[in-house]
């Protein structure tokens, strides 16, 4: 081939590898959207519903901290048979069929103040769950995100190694021709296949990666990846400084939280703990109606009313280790609460350097690009001319590509560095999202069953 022919290849093949998909570029209008999948994620996430599932059961603590104000009803009846001898001076045999049907009840007055701080310690943990359920579902989105991200990543990266493999495809090709005439030697087809192998190579391990990321992305968001759309580095709401960034984390972000309610709830357990060694006070009522009590007498009925004290003098040391061990408990909690803190800002401090790293890489790569596309122009027509062999063409050629795929991972971490950071100060949840979803509340489930007296039945809390 002609060495014109040969510019004329590799022309075509540059526009080929400059119009790659990138990991930004634009989508079909019917394109799935990073909101989208967000959504899926809060609607169908097996581990977010799993949590769900936990915090509404964290809300019975509160019924059966209640219940202690509450009455206890029992019934009770017995029926049998009775055989009686009587010795000596009359022998007697008889057989009866005694029966007892009764009915008490018992309301406690005072417990010890174990009822008003089983509550407040019940409430606590409630509080706690909620929070913790906060976290769980900051967690969940930003891996939806990550997930997200990584799809449209390794999508990118997989087009890039296509179009890449195509381009040296044809310069192989080129090279095989200009050696046919004479023009290169042997040594210059062999470097051009290397390239393709390479390439080929590189193709196959980009897509291993994106069949990754696409059963990660499943796992997620809970449905196949389809068209995505290229998502933004989050910007609304993010603060403006990294004090500000570290200040709204220890006000807001839900782990903190959590382990400040769960300290709280711990401080009550004492209380309840301690109430074992009070005395306590109940009033009980029962109705007891008897059959063939005797011989004498037939049947009988009896009720009676109550007021009943319970003064605990030793129990067996139990109720003091009880004690003994909320105690610890709670030091163990106000410990959890600064290394809540300290994750959490180790977060932001992370995902703070990251999107200044991944903004400053975008940058750098850009540059990249576009003096790896001028040395490119300039190495083929310094080849046209004889001045540069093939291999500086595939050398130039794979500087391009490697800028290219920089770019792509640095938009990529752009993404998702945004997102952490707004993890990190605890604002990623559905409601400051948009996500078009019913929100989940965890408070509806809380108010139904706090004063439920009676039921089995149970709800998904919305």
């Amino acid at each position: 081939m002609p060495v014109s022919g040969q510019s004329r290849s590799i022309s075509r093949a540059a526009k080929a590898l400059a119009t790659a998909v990138g990991l930004f570029a634009a989508m079909p209008a019917s394109a799935e959207t990073i909101y989208s999948a967000l959504a899926n994620a809060y609607m169908a996430n097996p581990t977010l519903n799993a949590a769900r599932a936990e915090a509404r059961a964290v809300d019975e603590g509160v019924a059966q901290a209640l219940s202690g104000w509450r009455p206890t009803v029992t019934g009770e009846a017995s029926i049998g048979q009775r055989y009686t001898t009587s010795t000596p001076s009359t022998s007697t045999d008889k057989t009866t069929s005694p029966g007892t049907v009764g009915v008490t009840v018992n309301q406690p007055l005072f417990r010890g103040y174990r009822t008003i701080n089983s509550t407040k310690q019940a409430e606590a943990a409630v509080r706690a769950a909620h929070e913790s359920l906060r976290n769980t579902e900051q967690n969940v989105l930003l891996q939806a995100v990550q997930a997200y991200a990584d799809v449209v990543r390794d999508s990118a990266i997989v087009q890039l190694r296509q179009n890449n493999l195509s381009v040296l495809g044809e310069q192989l090709r080129a090279t095989q021709d200009r050696f046919t005439v004479g023009e290169v030697t042997r040594t210059d087809v062999a470097q051009a296949r290397a390239s393709v192998s390479a390439a080929q190579s590189q193709l196959n391990a980009a897509q291993a990666q994106l069949l990754t990321s696409r059963a990660n992305y499943i796992q997620v968001v809970g449905r196949e990846p389809s068209k995505l759309e290229a998502p933004k580095a989050k910007s609304k709401g993010m603060p403006g400084s990294l004090d500000d960034a570290i200040a709204a984390s220890r006000s807001n972000h839900p782990a903190i939280l959590a382990a400040r309610y769960g300290e709280e709830s711990a401080a009550f357990a004492i209380k309840v703990a301690e109430g074992a060694l009070l005395p306590s006070l109940s009033l009980q009522g029962s109705v007891t109606y008897n059959t063939e009590p005797s011989g004498a007498l037939a049947n009988s009925f009896n009720a009676q009313i109550l007021g009943v004290l319970s003064v605990p003098i030793y129990q067996g040391g139990g109720e003091y280790s009880s004690v003994r061990q909320a105690k610890q408990v709670r030091t163990q909690r106000m410990l959890e609460v600064d290394v809540a803190r300290a994750q959490v800002q180790a977060s932001v401090l992370s995902a703070w350097g990251g999107l200044q790293a991944a903004n400053a890489s975008i940058q750098s790569a850009q540059s990249q690009i576009d003096a790896s596309q001028i040395a490119l122009n300039g190495v083929r027509e310094e080849a046209r001319v004889g001045q540069r062999t093939t291999l500086d063409v595939l050398n130039a050629q794979q500087d391009l590509l490697d800028a290219r795929v920089s770019r792509v991972i640095a938009e990529h971490d752009q993404v998702v560095a945004s997102y952490s950071l707004y993890a990190a100060v605890g604002r990623l949840q559905a409601s400051r999202l948009g996500l078009q979803v019913r929100e989940y509340k965890p408070e509806t489930n809380a108010r139904q069953v706090r004063d439920k007296w009676f039921g089995l039945r149970t709800s998904d809390g919305q």
